[in-house]
């Protein structure tokens, strides 16, 4: 009886017992339900391959596919005061930072880089919307305005990704102080010339939409973006009135002049390159990784005079 319970009963269920799968490596759409594989699905920019549904998606990750190889140098943003206000609800604001941290790999929700995008060099800003909604407090103010000076200083164009979901409530005042903060440094960019283009991504709302997020030279948008000051529910609840289908996402702003485009993830590499080239006079993008052409390099005879 020992020899059976001990030996042959763990073998038979080592040999039949089912395996179990990690809970990670699928993740379901949640516009239209499909299971996706997590690499074949963080390979597509987090985009659904069955519908076209744009989840979110990290700042580094992004950046990974927008600048050239994935190559980007990560400008300092000035740390602001931790606790200002020494706001606590259910949690203390430190331990709600500590939170976002670990769950986020990431010191804040904004992201400030560097680099390439087809041979055009830039600076990038992208919001975190999993830190904490991706809210906007003072380090969100500060790096924009470290942007600014940095392009400025080195006289690149500016590209902002916005995500959020207002003003952080944990700061305040002081946190609706960003506004005006951000507002004068993309003044800074007019003044200088340069080009500054934003790109509002799922969900752009609050405090955001009311400043930086919509003073774009050129205002781009991905597919199905929620873009708003209040939401859709806020608003059906004021006036009592059903809003109309698609009511504040970004193909109902594009079709009432707010934006002036809607593009896809994968596509915005290569037209935010095409924009940025026209706008600050340079040649056409360069696909690939062979170099540019040389000018002095005379073109080729047309048909007619070649034959």
């Amino acid at each position: 009886m020992n020899w059976i319970t001990n030996y042959v009963r763990p073998t038979i269920n080592s040999l039949f017992s089912r395996r179990e799968m990690p809970e990670n490596l699928w993740e379901k759409c949640p516009g239209c339900g499909t299971m996706l594989f997590h690499r074949e699905l963080a390979e597509n920019q987090r985009v659904c391959t069955s519908c076209g549904h744009h989840m979110t998606i990290a700042p580094r990750a992004r950046f990974g596919h927008f600048f050239d190889g994935g190559l980007f140098h990560e400008i300092a943003v000035p740390q602001p005061v931790a606790d200002p206000l020494h706001f606590r609800d259910q949690k203390k604001y430190p331990d709600r930072m500590k939170a976002a941290q670990k769950s986020t790999g990431e010191k804040e929700a904004m992201l400030v880089a560097e680099g390439e995008v087809m041979r055009t060099r830039l600076v990038a800003v992208a919001q975190d919307f999993s830190f904490m909604g991706g809210s906007m407090g003072m380090y969100v103010g500060n790096a924009i305005i470290a942007a600014c000076e940095h392009a400025v200083r080195h006289r690149l164009p500016l590209v902002l990704f916005s995500a959020a979901g207002g003003a952080r409530m944990q700061e305040g005042i002081l946190s609706l102080m960003q506004m005006p903060r951000s507002t004068v440094a993309i003044d800074m960019l007019r003044e200088a010339g340069l080009p500054y283009i934003v790109v509002l991504t799922h969900p752009t709302t609050g405090g955001v939409t009311a400043s930086y997020a919509m003073l774009g030279d050129v205002q781009i948008a991905e597919p199905g973006a929620l873009i708003c000051f209040a939401g859709p529910r806020v608003i059906e609840q004021t006036i009592r009135e059903t809003l109309p289908e698609g009511f504040q996402r970004a193909e109902y702003l594009r079709d009432h002049g707010m934006l002036d485009r809607v593009t896809p993830r994968q596509k915005l590499r290569e037209e935010i390159a095409t924009i940025l080239r026209m706008l600050t006079q340079q040649g056409p993008v360069v696909h690939g990784d062979l170099p540019a052409p040389d000018k002095g390099v005379p073109a080729l005879p047309p048909a007619s005079e070649s034959r």
